[in-house]
């Protein structure tokens, strides 16, 4: 009986014991579970500084007409954590960093090949030189420094700030760009306010080329009158009379002027710039052609492009400029992506049909500009386009 009752204590020594062994690995499993979920969202540090390493090579002199780039390298900002940090290059002509500039390239590693054009781009402005015989021919010494901050552009810190002390530069400009923008704006465009100015759309696969349809009747007794400019605003690059205008131009619009663009041939038109780079110069090429708009596609009994039949019809120029463009009627079902669609467009020289074509989507006029190919739009026989270029509407009914 002692050895049954001895037994049985053992047994349930063993069970308190097991039982005791599973809760503390069960715990155990908890701090290691807890823990692990506080690792994966770890609180950001916003460190003082970072260590920007002075080049290996700085005694010697950079020449940055002849350097493609500078290497720099740095340790990463203490943010507690291995993070994702975004690194930009500032640059300054003396230590104490009051006139500084930011260079446009950014890095996502801690070592950096910075632009040797980019840096002398910036030197050009720090020193205020605008004629290129006044630029120093002697080196000079460069100030850097790095900014960083995690990807979602919090945490910024400044490193410390080292000293290029020979770097040898240029009269150096940043590169000349095709405009992305055009606006017309005149007393039929917008009455000479900026933000009711004409949008001009871009031709697809030519950069600085616009084209608008323009109504340029009369506003009150006076003939339509019109400038351009590549911003919405009054800062001294807008042009008129001074752009190249073509005389085919001048004999149908009858364009007069000193400044502004007089139009004595009241009517629409499709307005179109070209931009040339000459230099430091842009030279803008002005076109106005007559208003014709084509119907293409299924819609127009298979025609893509111009035609003879598949011309919209031009709104009276008594109508003014909210009257709508209306295409023939349909001649066939236009079923959207098993044929194509309803198709509109302009057509211009040196352009295929689909550079400046367009649709409306609901009611509203969308430009295929520079962007991919435009949804398909459903149409039946019969039925008509109507488009107001003005207001940038439409319906097929």
């Amino acid at each position: 009986m002692q050895d049954i009752n001895a037994m049985i204590v053992k047994h349930y020594k063993i069970r308190i014991m097991r039982n005791i062994c599973n809760i503390m690995l069960s715990l155990a499993c908890l701090t290691l579970f807890w823990a692990c979920e506080k690792d994966e969202h770890p609180t950001a540090l916003t460190p003082d500084s970072f260590v920007l390493n002075t080049p290996p090579y700085v005694s010697g002199i950079y020449d940055l007409k002849n350097t493609e780039s500078i290497l720099l390298t740095c340790s990463q900002p203490a943010y507690g954590f291995t993070a994702a940090t975004t690194y930009r290059v500032q640059v300054a002509t003396t230590k104490e960093f009051t006139d500084f500039v930011t260079l446009f390239s950014a890095f996502n590693k801690a070592k950096i090949e910075v632009s040797a054009s980019e840096i002398a781009v910036a030197l050009v402005g720090l020193l205020g030189v605008t004629d290129e015989a006044d630029f120093p021919t002697e080196a000079f010494p460069v100030y850097i420094r790095l900014s960083a901050e995690l990807s979602d552009g919090s945490r910024k810190v400044l490193s410390n700030i080292i000293e290029l002390p020979k770097v040898k530069s240029y009269f150096a400009l940043e590169p000349m760009t095709m405009p992305e923008n055009m606006y017309i704006i005149g007393n039929v465009a917008g009455d000479w306010n900026w933000n009711s100015a004409t949008v001009m759309v871009p031709v697809y696969g030519s950069d600085g080329k616009f084209w608008a349809v323009q109504y340029l009747g009369k506003s009150g007794n006076d003939n339509a009158e019109i400038k351009f400019n590549t911003a919405k605003a009054w800062n001294g690059s807008e042009f008129g009379m001074n752009a190249d205008i073509d005389a085919a131009s001048k004999t149908l619009a009858g364009i007069s002027g000193d400044g502004n663009i007089v139009i004595g041939n009241p009517g629409w038109y499709i307005v179109v710039v070209t931009t040339e780079i000459s230099g430091r110069d842009y030279i803008y090429h002005l076109q106005f052609i007559e208003p014709k708009v084509y119907l293409c596609g299924n819609a127009a009994g298979g025609v893509w492009g111009v035609g003879t039949d598949n011309v919209f019809t031009v709104p009276d120029i008594s109508s003014g400029a909210d009257a709508e463009f209306i295409s023939p009627a349909f001649i066939g079902n236009a079923l959207g992506e098993s044929d194509g669609g309803v198709r509109a467009c302009v057509v211009l020289n040196g352009q295929e049909w689909w550079h400046t074509e367009f649709m409306v989507f609901g009611t509203e006029l969308i430009y295929r500009a520079k962007g991919d190919d435009q949804e398909r739009v459903s149409g039946s026989a019969g039925q008509k386009l109507y488009i107001n270029f003005t207001k940038g509407t439409g319906k097929i009914e």
